[in-house]
């Protein structure tokens, strides 16, 4: 299938990372990801991931906890690029050609985070794998997502989740949620859903970039999605 979005941004969350695990990496899950990242790559769209951290170490939560907020937020960064180095060496076994660019520099663990040096790889049809958030502390990853798929020129923010939308509550805790099909920005923010954070959607919201919401663990969404398939919600 040819894609319909000729450059993309996929955000994946960290507990994605976990398989049926409560904590870690699995190598499973990393395979099939890697799977999906290779069917995409053989559409010819040029595809930018960042990674989030929840299956190693949460900001938000230890904050709560009492952790200064900042340091919590550092912390949840540096465990992005852990998963960010976890996807390209599964990435690469697989033979996708990968870089991994951090936005906080640790030049002998990877590429500092660089908008020409990403488009520039991107071209060159490599996947580029977005770590350490947007490095500042109290942003998501999921705004570093929509921040980096503007810089870098995508046409659509793809967020891979355990479920298959949108619901107006939890699906998974209760069986007669409804999904939406599509949304507009301003409906996602004022009925306070939380696919994604707020910033995140203001941001979408003010540079009309697209958000496809849609379950990660059926195979061929990735591919679908991208080739124009509503296999999810739509936010715009």
């Amino acid at each position: 299938m040819a894609a319909k979005y000729k450059r993309v941004l996929l955000k994946l969350s960290g507990e994605a990372l976990m398989g049926k695990g409560d904590f870690g990496i699995c190598q499973k899950t990393l395979r099939f990801v890697g799977d999906e990242v290779k069917k995409l790559a053989a559409t010819g769209s040029q595809t930018g991931i960042v990674i989030g951290a929840g299956n190693i170490f949460r900001g938000v939560s230890m904050a709560s906890q009492g952790m200064n907020r900042g340091a919590a937020d550092n912390m949840g960064m540096l465990a992005t690029v852990i998963n960010a180095l976890a996807l390209e060496s599964a990435f690469k076994n697989q033979g996708i050609e990968t870089r991994v660019m951090s936005s906080i520099a640790m030049p002998l663990v990877c590429e500092s985070y660089s908008r020409q040096r990403a488009v520039h790889h991107l071209k060159k049809g490599r996947v580029v794998i977005f770590g350490a958030g947007s490095s500042n502390p109290y942003f998501t990853t999921d705004t570093a997502a929509v921040l980096r798929g503007l810089e870098i020129g995508a046409e659509i923010v793809l967020k891979a989740t355990r479920v298959d939308g949108v619901y107006d509550r939890d699906p998974l805790q209760d069986p007669k949620a409804v999904k939406f099909t599509s949304l507009s920005y301003a409906e996602t923010l004022e009925r306070r859903l939380r696919v994604m954070d707020s910033t995140a959607i203001s941001l979408a919201m003010e540079n009309d970039i697209k958000i496809m919401v849609f379950n990660l663990g059926i195979p061929g969404n990735i591919v679908d999605a991208v080739c124009g398939k509503t296999v999810g919600t739509i936010i715009g």
